[in-house]
């Protein structure tokens, strides 16, 4: 009896050493997510939905019209706004077609230098953060480029055909709020075609043609298939050794039996406490229970190279939000690493049973 008791306590002191250790050397979460760039179609102008050219789930490219709002209501104010300014022209004897033309030129540079802007801006946060390759960043870059110089082009074009109607054509103020009003009409013409801002997946689609689309209102949710990462979320004892770079196993629901190598690429600074405290009002402090506090939990973020774009043709399907599980190897301890693949392995398999 007293053998087994101390034979008991010796296998309860190693459980409880090796989950110490584990702890901090091989930190282990269950609470895992898959993660993409999630982005709002919301459109610009309102007015009646006349095509919608995709489908849920369906994968489109960069730059497609994935929906259209009826457009003649602003087709008549671009006429409307063209009228004027030949109205403005003729009246200092001059010609506005060219100019017309040339403002409807950098209307469209402004729109895609805005597009590009909107998209390099998350390539690069995540190139900060280690989430994309260093290539793609500079695709980015050189296309960010190439709309400014674009619009620059595009600009000076104006600005040559504004010089041809002479000094005192160009600066009379008829003329220049004709521009302007045509400019306007040209930006909100362009607003008609929702495009898709990467390549991606549409998601929440539930509206139809014929439906009223409202400025400012959400159509629909474009997923970015190009940039996927998983976010583990770690209590603070996990992360006393937890450095960027580190290796990491990552099991995923949908794949049970395969172990993805991936790494660490950044951990969060900061972590919602639960409290909605604002200013001018008394401080709201965060509730405990019990003896012993529930550990807060920090978002870590984990790449996966060779699988940090979603491809439909790939052998390993992506679903946002979609559970894994996680373990992090902090040091080269060979024992609690060998212990951790083992652990990771059967994880991989009773995860998808349970």
């Amino acid at each position: 009896m007293k053998r087994t008791f101390w034979s008991i306590l010796a296998l309860l002191f190693i459980v409880v050493s090796w989950y110490l250790a584990a702890d901090r050397i091989t930190p282990f979460t269950s609470n895992a997510r898959v993660k993409a760039i999630i982005t709002p179609v919301t459109p610009q102008v309102s007015g009646t939905v006349i095509e919608i050219n995709a489908g849920n789930g369906e994968i489109v490219e960069a730059g497609t019209v994935i929906a259209r709002i009826d457009p003649r209501q602003f087709e008549i104010q671009k006429q409307s706004a063209e009228a004027d300014l030949e109205r403005a022209t003729q009246d200092v004897g001059a010609d506005s077609a060219d100019v017309s033309s040339a403002q409807a030129r950098v209307t469209r540079a402004q729109t895609d230098l805005e597009t590009e802007r909107l998209q390099s801006a998350r390539v690069f946060d995540l190139e900060k953060k280690g989430l994309v390759a260093i290539a793609k960043a500079d695709e980015s870059r050189r296309l960010l480029a190439d709309a400014e110089a674009e619009l620059d082009q595009a600009e000076a074009n104006l600005e040559s055909e504004k010089k041809a109607l002479g000094s005192t054509g160009a600066d009379n103020p008829r003329i220049q709020a004709a521009l302007a009003k045509l400019a306007d009409a040209e930006l909100k013409l362009s607003w008609t075609e929702l495009e898709a801002p990467a390549r991606g997946v549409l998601s929440d689609l539930d509206i139809a043609e014929g439906n009223y689309a409202k400025s400012g209102q959400s159509l629909m949710t474009f997923i970015d298939a190009s940039n996927v990462w998983v976010e583990a979320y770690l209590t603070e004892n996990n992360l006393g050794n937890v450095k960027i770079g580190d290796p990491v196993d990552v099991v995923l629901d949908m794949h049970p039996g395969k172990i993805f190598k991936g790494e660490v690429a950044s951990l969060s600074a900061a972590s919602s406490d639960g409290t909605k405290s604002k200013p001018g009002e008394a401080t709201e402090i965060p509730r405990a229970n019990g003896w012993l506090r529930d550990p807060q939990r920090f978002a870590l973020r984990i790449i996966l190279p060779g699988y940090t774009e979603g491809d439909e043709t790939d052998d390993v399907r992506f679903n946002v939000n979609g559970q894994a599980d996680v373990i992090v190897y902090t040091n080269d301890n060979a024992f609690l690493n060998l212990v951790g693949r083992v652990y990771i392995k059967m994880v991989s398999w009773l995860s998808y049973a349970y």
